[in-house]
């Protein structure tokens, strides 16, 4: 699990070497790869839409971030994608788009209920009728942030070969369905350790399926695994695709 505050352009500059490419970025990327226009919302270094645009996707790809550190490496990586600064409720779109997509758990951290409801409505709203809405969020059943402990250091190298190492640490006690959380990141290129501070929601599949009627989203499909495996207590991921209606 690697989750931070990446909002410099230092930090930012790591992401990609702590989050590795994986089975989850194959499931987005086939999906973006049969859409027409695309929305990624938290789109990162934009490393997804980049790879659909190498790939042969010739339809429309839009990255949204609030991060413009992040905005930076996306930036360098396709030109031809549109690389927007906002979040989705500063960024209205009308039917825009046949997928919307939120990958790398970026939907935990819509941690208030209005914060949640404003974002699921403004997804809908950039959805055309039927376009799919999917995203991802840990299965709170799996309890992953049990795991998240200084013990486990993710190690990355920076652009020149020093070396970086990530540690978390769980702020305890873990209330309702928030979990908090330091990073800290150390390297012979910090003048000291730099730490930074996360909050994120864990809602069961009940709790989303509340959230997305509410917002006119309707759940078709849902998986426990990258492999589309079914969603059962132990599964690491609850996946979700909703689809707009018609009205």
């Amino acid at each position: 699990m690697v989750d931070a505050s990446f909002g410099d352009l230092e930090l930012a500059a790591l992401y990609d070497g702590l989050n590795p490419w994986g089975p989850d970025d194959d499931f987005y990327l086939e999906l973006v790869r049969g859409a027409g226009a695309v929305l990624d919302v938290g789109c990162g270094t934009g490393r997804l839409l980049a790879r659909a645009r190498e790939t042969g996707h010739r339809g429309r790809l839009t990255g949204l971030d609030p991060a413009a550190a992040m905005l930076v490496q996306a930036r360098r990586r396709a030109v031809d994608v549109e690389w927007v600064l906002g979040d989705l409720d500063s960024t209205r779109r009308q039917e825009e788009f046949d997928l919307v997509v939120m990958t790398g758990h970026a939907f935990q951290e819509l941690v208030a209920d209005e914060t949640l409801r404003r974002a699921l409505a403004a997804v809908r709203a950039a959805l055309v009728p039927g376009g799919r809405f999917v995203f991802e969020t840990r299965n709170p059943a799996a309890r992953a942030w049990d795991r998240w402990t200084p013990d486990r250091i993710h190690r990355t190298t920076a652009a020149d070969g020093t070396p970086v190492r990530l540690r978390h640490e769980v702020l305890h006690p873990v209330v309702g369905d928030r979990v908090t959380f330091t990073g800290t990141f150390e390297s012979p290129l910090l003048p000291r350790p730099r730490v930074t501070r996360n909050t994120l929601r864990f809602l069961g599949a009940d709790g989303l399926d509340r959230f997305l009627a509410e917002a006119g989203l309707t759940v078709r499909r849902r998986y426990g695994d990258w492999r589309r495996g079914p969603l059962t207590p132990a599964s690491p991921e609850i996946i979700t695709v909703a689809e707009r209606g018609g009205g």
